[in-house]
């Protein structure tokens, strides 16, 4: 079944690209597919905006607010991810080409095509795991108020009586009575629906961006193999013409990623620092909502299962920006391990300028104030224990 996920066009990016079309996001430049799925996602950020609507009528109970901030805010990611990739898609079909080509263009490389093997292996398991991991977010939070109802005698008893009101997935305003009769089943329908596709836009997103940084990390590895082999092994020493030659293409290698890691920085940067500072704010509410007296058992496994799916996906953009970070910072190593003492002061000095070049680093950021990186990962979760402290310390 995986196999068909695959696009000899695109080696690397074939499953996410079909996902991302498949939730409207790789779009064709003209039809009535365009057409339907912006519609889609304008419906969408119609219901982020009536869950905040819902938050303002619902803002003195506490318990009921931070349940709905947690899912609300993450929805508002949702419908900023898909709108951006819409929005700038040629720019992401510029990025996603020059990732394809280069791979294409690598395929008959017998010295580094180990290396494209492996992170397109890696690429795959990453994506499959945080495809299943989205997937069981969106059954835990629609099975939730089903397992809730089911697993409690007394409020099964009281939603009999009429003394509460019957179990929502998600909490939005409506025009009308959501909590009995067809009203509900209108509201369960769209929140299902609803969960459906912010769980698509998220897995196919995060995959596709995170794949993308894995080509980046993958490319600066076969690029420093490139670079210890600039004049041979040292034993067998290449000709003058060749070594320019090898200079030049390495020179040109890097030239082209730091072009288009940029670019794809662009396109992920505005949407990670509204992401990092969302995110800190989630998982204190979160925190909070486990810690609160009165969560029962099974509201306790959905907040763990929902906290445990916001830090792993903040994670896996720090973890692999890191990455690229630091086979950047490194990559001049494979200068300075080639054989340069084989040739003569002229060769040595384009030797000094490709490594001037590779002085350049390669950096994923969220906004203009932080980078991605591991050190990043830790002072969100250290500021979400913050805000988490600061409101234990009201409450008392």
């Amino acid at each position: 079944m995986l196999t068909k996920l695959e696009d000899p066009l695109h080696p690397l990016l074939g499953p996410t690209l079909k996902g991302l079309g498949a939730w409207g996001m790789w779009q064709a430049e003209r039809g009535i597919k365009k057409v339907f799925y912006n519609i889609v996602h304008i419906l969408a950020t119609l219901f982020v905006i009536s869950q905040y609507v819902e938050l303002w009528f619902i803002r003195s109970k506490l318990d009921l607010a931070l349940r709905n901030l947690s899912i609300s805010m993450l929805s508002t990611v949702c419908v900023v991810k898909a709108g951006t990739f819409v929005y700038w898609q040629n720019d992401w079909r510029n990025v996603i080409n020059f990732v394809s080509l280069t791979e294409l263009s690598q395929s008959k490389d017998k010295s580094t095509k180990h290396i494209s093997r492996e992170y397109r292996k890696y690429s795959r398991l990453v994506t499959y795991f945080y495809w299943s991991l989205v997937a069981a977010t969106v059954f835990t939070v629609i099975l939730a108020p089903l397992v809730s109802f089911l697993s409690s005698p007394m409020y099964r008893e009281r939603i009999i009586n009429g003394s509460a009101p019957y179990p929502e997935i998600m909490s939005s305003w409506a025009p009308f009575d959501k909590s009995r009769g067809l009203g509900y089943v209108i509201m369960v329908i769209e929140h299902t629906l609803i969960c459906f596709y912010g769980g698509g836009i998220v897995a196919t997103y995060d995959s596709n961006s995170v794949a993308l940084m894995t080509f980046f990390s993958g490319q600066l590895e076969i690029l420093k193999v490139k670079c210890n082999m600039l004049f041979g092994d040292g034993m067998n020493v290449v000709s003058y013409e060749e070594a320019v030659s090898n200079i030049k293409k390495c020179h040109y290698h890097h030239i082209n990623l730091v072009k288009y890691s940029k670019l794809l920085d662009s396109l992920l940067s505005p949407v990670m620092f509204l992401y990092v500072i969302i995110c800190s704010l989630m998982i204190c509410a979160s925190a909070v909502q486990l810690t609160t007296e009165g969560t029962t058992t099974v509201q306790r496994i959905w907040i763990a299962e929902y906290l445990m799916a916001l830090i792993a996906q903040l994670f896996l953009y720090c973890w692999h920006s890191n990455t690229v970070l630091y086979r950047s910072l490194k990559l001049d190593d494979g200068v300075y391990g080639s054989a340069w003492w084989s040739h003569g002061v002229k060769i040595r000095r384009c030797v000094l300028l490709l490594g001037g070049q590779l002085n350049k680093t390669i950096v994923f950021t969220a906004g203009p104030f932080t980078r991605l990186t591991l050190s990043t990962f830790v002072t969100i979760l250290k500021g979400s224990y913050s805000y988490y402290t600061l409101l234990n310390s009201k409450e008392d």
